[in-house]
């Protein structure tokens, strides 16, 4: 059974859907999920927490702040030091629910929130469970590593002279998630991220534009430094070995620096192949028993 919720984080209402297993008594485990760089819960998180509540936990699934069915301003605005409040006070509404058991709670991300979770775990003890999917872990190394050194010189120019206009009182500077036409500016340029957003139909009310400071804030932001400090929570990471985006050698690093319990489920295909076919069967079968051993009795 799915209904809508919502929940306040900072002032700013978000929304989203809780999931309770059919026909069960008593209190539940629960998980808390999110997407990663500006999208919607629409985009596939619904088949994930679909296995999930089947397995018997209860799920939260919610739009980041200024996304989605989520309030906040600007719209488009990607803050992780914000998006991570959220995941925070997304679980203390959780722990309130009936039929929740506060004690055995989850958190799920991917992408860039992937990243998320990984920080989450580290600095929030009440997560008793984390699933990190192809995430983002140092977005100033990512970032270094997808662009050309004289485009970085004039991002940064861009993000200044954004600065700059926003002091004024100007509204913030856009960009496209993805790129319009081929070679055109976008915060995800790579051929597999252009065509998941292209060629999705299931997209909520997702917006191809994102502030121009949110790529900012993505490269001052690395979530990997806090791996070391998630033990004694199990954690799991999936990588796609494959991936170009939030790229594998950086994930399987921050894996090494892992204490136990931890699992590797690495799999042979690029970014975005996890959320659906049979890549989706491998991956969120083993993502729920990962749950089922560490939160149910």
């Amino acid at each position: 059974m799915r209904t809508d919720i919502t929940f306040s984080s900072d002032g700013v209402t978000l929304r989203g859907w809780l999931y309770r297993p059919e026909g069960r008594s008593g209190k539940r485990p629960a998980i808390v999920m999110a997407h990663g760089f500006s999208a919607t819960k629409e985009m596939y998180l619904d088949d994930f927490a679909e296995v999930f509540v089947a397995a018997g936990f209860a799920v939260m699934v919610y739009d980041h702040r200024n996304f989605g069915d989520s309030d906040g301003e600007p719209r488009g605005e990607i803050d992780p030091v914000a998006q991570v409040r959220g995941y925070r006070d997304a679980i203390t509404w959780l722990q309130d629910q009936p039929g929740v058991d506060r004690h055995r709670i989850g958190a799920w991300g991917t992408s860039y929130s992937g990243g998320h979770v990984i920080q989450l775990g580290a600095i929030d003890r009440r997560v008793k469970c984390v699933v990190s999917q192809v995430p983002a872990i140092d977005g100033y190394r990512a970032s270094r590593a997808m662009m050309r050194g004289d485009l970085g010189t004039a991002m940064r120019a861009q993000f200044d002279a954004d600065r700059i206009a926003r002091f004024k009182g100007a509204a913030p500077a856009m960009i496209p998630v993805v790129p319009d036409q081929p070679m055109g500016p976008g915060a995800l340029s790579t051929a597999d991220s252009v065509a998941f957003f292209k060629s999705t139909t299931r997209i909520g009310k997702w917006r191809n534009e994102v502030t121009l400071r949110s790529i900012e804030y993505m490269t001052e932001y690395s979530p990997g430094l806090f791996v070391g400090r998630i033990s004694p929570t199990p954690f799991m990471l999936v990588v796609a070995l494959r991936d170009v985006l939030a790229t594998s050698d950086l994930a399987l690093e921050a894996y090494e620096r892992a204490f136990q319990p931890k699992r590797l489920l690495a799999l042979d295909c690029g970014h975005f192949d996890p959320y659906t076919g049979d890549m989706f069967k491998v991956n969120s079968a083993a993502q729920s028993d990962w749950f089922v051993e560490h939160l149910k009795p």
